[in-house]
């Protein structure tokens, strides 16, 4: 499954750098591919490109504030939540993501 994302906290610092950390772990451990694009103060970084999301089999946005450039996202399966939940579950999350993705099939 090729995943691709947004981590971002209210302020932008710990828990958008820590649930990236937690989702790619579990992601990779599974045999995903995936790229999670931070925002924060330091602004964006490791930005999704146009090819990284149109190959990208589902979308997850982990944040606790608005995230920018969401339209880049139409016609993808998104599901949001909240950055405490992927530092918390992130391997629970990922198995979501595989329900998710095999629904659509």
């Amino acid at each position: 499954m090729n995943i691709v994302g947004i981590a971002a906290c209210t302020a932008g610092i710990a828990h958008t750098y820590i649930a990236k950390e937690k989702i790619q772990q579990a992601a990779e451990k599974r045999g995903h591919t995936i790229h999670i694009e931070t925002q924060g103060l330091a602004g964006t970084q490791d930005e999704l490109t146009p090819r990284d999301i149109k190959e990208a089999d589902i979308v997850l946005i982990a944040a606790d504030i608005k995230v920018n450039g969401r339209d880049r996202f139409n016609g993808k399966r998104i599901v949001e939540i909240p950055t405490g939940l992927a530092v918390k579950s992130s391997q629970k999350l990922v198995e979501k993501l595989e329900q998710v993705v095999n629904e659509q099939r």
